[in-house]
């Protein structure tokens, strides 16, 4: 029963829900710079974010090869341990982004499914080697966000500081626009992934597959699901991001994007999966200090940071708590 078709077809439903939230939930993470340094209006940005996270989503799989093989045992594992990860990844989005606190949805579910695969089989079912890699990657990001925010701001007021500001505007008003395409398909190539990899664990898992590849068609429907979750949007989080965090010109906006979006194709391209909501909040934050310290609104900054700190104990619980309640159900 704990593997049965229609199980399986709970959890791709599941994932493609949570894909929709990681959308709307996540959408501020590419235009938050660009709709509050007016660059882009709102709508324009919805747009061109959706498209953008779609195609980053069908640039590889290697962020999804990771999530799906690398972090728990899927021979180990069922649709109810898989289902439960994402229900409780969900509940903990829809939470966070009601509230407006730009949380991580790669936190949520890759802590989630942590905690249920722990339910369902113990902690030998964690492949250790995969979770301190990956767990790493996503301690580390936001620090190396920070500080190449930091330095590329340096380095464009070095280089444009003689210039007027009537010229700099111009110049990056231009320049942001791709600078958020930029970050748009970063996103998609990242987050898309990891649903990718959580769907296919489920296929390997019930067809016993001797290998873990992801299918065109589950490529597809994740791509598909993000962009349109990101065509309807996060407004409460572009608002914390974009307004409240650090006051943002069209350089500062630039700065923000490209160091963000960088960060992230790297750790796509070599299948670490990160949290995007992190690199693109610290890199604002670094683009912030590089004009002074009290540019940037700490106390915001560490709202966020301390819900970043609980997303991952809650998630685990979330994970382990709703798998036990399942399994004793079916």
């Amino acid at each position: 029963m704990h593997d049965s078709f229609f199980l399986l077809v709970c959890v791709v439903a599941l994932a493609t829900i949570f894909d929709f939230i990681n959308g709307f939930h996540d959408t501020a993470n590419a235009i938050a710079t660009s709709v509050s340094t007016r660059v882009l209006s709102p709508r324009a940005a919805v747009v061109m974010a959706a498209i953008l996270n779609f195609a980053g989503a069908l640039s590889g799989t290697a962020v999804a090869k990771a999530v799906g093989s690398g972090l728990v045992s899927a021979d180990c594992i069922n649709q109810v341990t898989i289902g439960s990860a994402l229900l409780a990844a969900i509940i903990w989005d829809l939470l966070t982004w009601y509230i407006g606190i730009p949380t991580s949805s790669s936190h949520a579910i890759l802590s989630s499914l942590v905690g249920a695969a722990i339910a369902t089989a113990g902690t030998n079912v964690i492949i250790h080697t995969g979770v301190i890699k990956i767990f790493l990657g996503l301690f580390l990001s936001p620090l190396a966000g920070l500080l190449f925010g930091y330095l590329l701001m340096l380095l464009l007021m070095k280089i444009f500081g003689r210039f007027s500001p009537h010229f700099v505007s111009k110049v990056f008003n231009r320049s942001q626009i791709v600078s958020a395409a930029y970050m748009a398909f970063s996103h998609g190539s990242n987050d898309a992934q990891k649903t990718m990899g959580i769907i296919t664990m489920a296929l390997v898992s019930y067809y016993h597959l001797p290998d873990f590849h992801v299918p065109y068609w589950v490529m597809i429907l994740c791509a598909s699901a993000m962009a349109l979750g990101t065509a309807i949007g996060g407004w409460r989080i572009i608002k914390t991001l974009g307004v409240r965090l650090v006051n943002l010109r069209p350089i500062h906006g630039f700065a923000a994007e490209t160091a963000a979006a960088t960060i992230i194709e790297l750790a796509s391209r070599i299948g670490l999966p990160l949290s995007t909501t992190h690199v693109i909040s610290t890199t604002i934050m670094g683009v912030g200090a590089s004009k002074r310290l009290s540019a940037v609104r700490w106390g915001v900054g560490a709202n966020i940071a301390i819900t970043w700190v609980v997303t991952l104990p809650v998630c685990v619980f979330l994970g382990w708590a709703i798998c036990k309640f399942a399994l004793l159900c079916v």
